[in-house]
């Protein structure tokens, strides 16, 4: 069991929670996302159990994340939002540098790898212009909201493994956030049980068609993915902090994230440099 991939888990859920944010988007800040899609499609194959080894504690973060640290991000997002998203547009930026140098965007990105990041760039940038009513709660369940939940969690949850697209954001747009959200908080069962139903077969098909790409057209893939983890960083700004308090806390946030996203890199791709 690779247990490192609790605090992995943990970070990836508890961006999961927050609208804008994507699980993608921190699995390629920590340097895992290769071996999450590579592992997700492993797991029908005779190296199951290896697979397990590596997913079994990164879910065990994710749980544990979503389950004691989305009130913890909820309150930070509600007293301090602007400091808040700053932290994440720091670990954004500081990863990109990463994320080119394992691309070898110098030597083997050609204009067309350049047009597909800026159409990555355009589309998660779209992004910021949907909006959704994340306090809406469908008090009353019947089968055909379970069917919805179910269907809702397949979509996010396709958009929660792709880096700067948010699962989140996609619940809010549709109308499911605030719902699946007090489910957590409640510990509504029946709701959790079939939203992870939907997020269960929604993550198996996504990774099967990553993996396709990654393997059949890696370059072109890294430059898609790139530019939507750019693009990302329209949807998350929130604008220019108010107030001395919040321009001094949004600086601190941010520098914050950026020695974040290059500690993990330092730890991460060192060690992926290592084995390779």
């Amino acid at each position: 069991m690779e247990w490192r991939n609790i605090y992995r888990g943990m970070m990836m859920g508890a961006s999961d929670v927050v609208p804008g944010v994507s699980g993608g988007t921190i699995a390629l800040i920590l340097g895992i996302y290769d071996q999450l899609i590579l592992s997700i499609n492993g797991l029908f194959s005779k190296d199951w159990k290896k697979h397990l080894g590596f997913l079994i504690p990164l879910g065990m973060g994710v749980l544990i994340s979503i389950l004691v640290l989305a009130q913890a991000i909820t309150w930070l997002f509600e007293h301090y939002p602007t400091p808040t998203q700053f932290a994440f547009l720091g670990l954004i930026l500081g990863v990109l540098p990463y994320l080119f140098k394992k691309a070898d965007s110098k030597h083997q990105f050609k204009t067309y790898h350049y047009v597909l990041l800026l159409i990555g760039v355009g589309i998660a940038a779209m992004m910021g212009f949907l909006n959704g009513d994340e306090r809406f709660i469908i008090e009353t369940i019947t089968p055909s909201v379970y069917g919805y939940l179910m269907l809702a969690g397949f979509i996010a949850s396709t958009a929660m493994i792709l880096p700067g697209i948010s699962g989140s954001l996609i619940l809010v747009v549709i109308g499911a956030y605030g719902t699946i959200l007090n489910a957590v908080k409640e510990m509504q069962i029946d709701i959790l049980i079939v939203t992870a139903i939907g997020i269960g077969f929604g993550i198996i098909t996504m990774s099967k068609v990553i993996k396709f790409f990654l393997t059949n057209y890696t370059y072109a893939t890294y430059a898609v993915v790139i530019g939507l983890v750019i693009g990302s960083i329209y949807v998350i700004f929130p604008g220019l902090p108010e107030g001395m308090m919040d321009w001094l806390l949004s600086i601190l946030a941010f520098g914050f994230g950026l020695s974040v996203a290059y500690m993990l890199g330092q730890m991460e791709y060192q060690e992926v440099i290592e084995t390779e």
